[in-house]
C-alpha cells in the first residue's frame, strides 16, 4: 500500500540537530496518522506515495519544524502560583491557575527554564524552536486508517509535540 491520505504509517527514526547531537530516537515502531496533525508537513511531503521500506534523511529548517525562537514567549511568573518542588524542565499545558502569563495559544506548553526564590521563568516556545534538524526515518508499515482515526485526524500520538514531564499527580500535569 502506498502512503496517501488518509492512512496510518508506522515509523522509526533518529532525530539530530545539525551538529549530529542526538535529540530523539524512535527505535520501536510507532503509528502516525498521515493526512492529519500527527506529522510535520515536510515529513508528510517526503512520505507521499512511498511504501513500506522507504527510507529518507530530511533536513528541516526551524520554519519547517518547530518555528523560530520567539523571546516574546518567555515570561517571569511568581513562584506563589506554582506548586512546591517546581524545577527546571517541568512542562505544563497553558499557564498555571492564578498566573499573569498570557495563554497565547491553545496548544501552548510552557517549560520552566529557571527557578529563583521569588519567581520562575516560563518559556512558551517549543524546546526545539529555532533549531535546524536532521531526521533519518524509516517506514515500517502502511495501513488503511479506521473510521475513528479518520474522524479524529490522529491515531492519538503526535510525533512532534512536547511530552508533559510533570508527575501524573502534579498540578502541572
Amino acid at each position: 500500500m502506498l502512503i496517501t491520505a488518509p492512512c496510518v504509517v508506522t515509523l522509526t527514526w533518529r532525530l539530530e540537530d545539525t551538529q549530529g547531537n542526538l535529540i530523539d530516537e524512535l527505535a520501536d515502531p510507532m503509528e502516525f496518522f498521515y493526512g492529519g496533525e500527527d506529522l510535520l508537513e515536510k515529513v508528510e511531503e517526503a512520505l507521499a506515495d512511498q511504501g513500506t521500506g522507504f527510507h529518507a534523511v530530511l533536513h528541516l529548517e526551524p520554519e519547517h519544524a518547530f518555528g523560530d525562537y520567539d523571546p516574546a514567549l518567555v515570561f517571569f511568573e511568581s513562584r506563589a502560583v506554582l506548586p512546591e518542588g517546581v524545577e527546571p524542565g517541568m512542562q505544563f499545558d497553558g499557564p498555571p491557575p492564578g498566573a499573569k502569563t498570557p495563554d497565547l495559544r491553545a496548544d501552548a506548553i510552557y517549560t520552566v527554564t529557571e527557578v529563583y526564590p521569588e519567581h520562575v521563568v516560563l518559556d512558551g516556545n517549543h524546546p526545539l524552536a529555532g533549531i535546524a534538524l536532521r531526521l533519518d526515518l524509516n517506514v515500517r508499515d502502511v495501513r488503511e486508517a479506521t473510521e475513528e482515526e479518520i474522524e479524529a485526524g490522529s491515531v492519538g500520538s503526535s510525533a512532534f509535540t512536547v511530552l508533559n514531564t510533570a508527575p501524573p499527580d502534579s498540578p502541572l500535569h
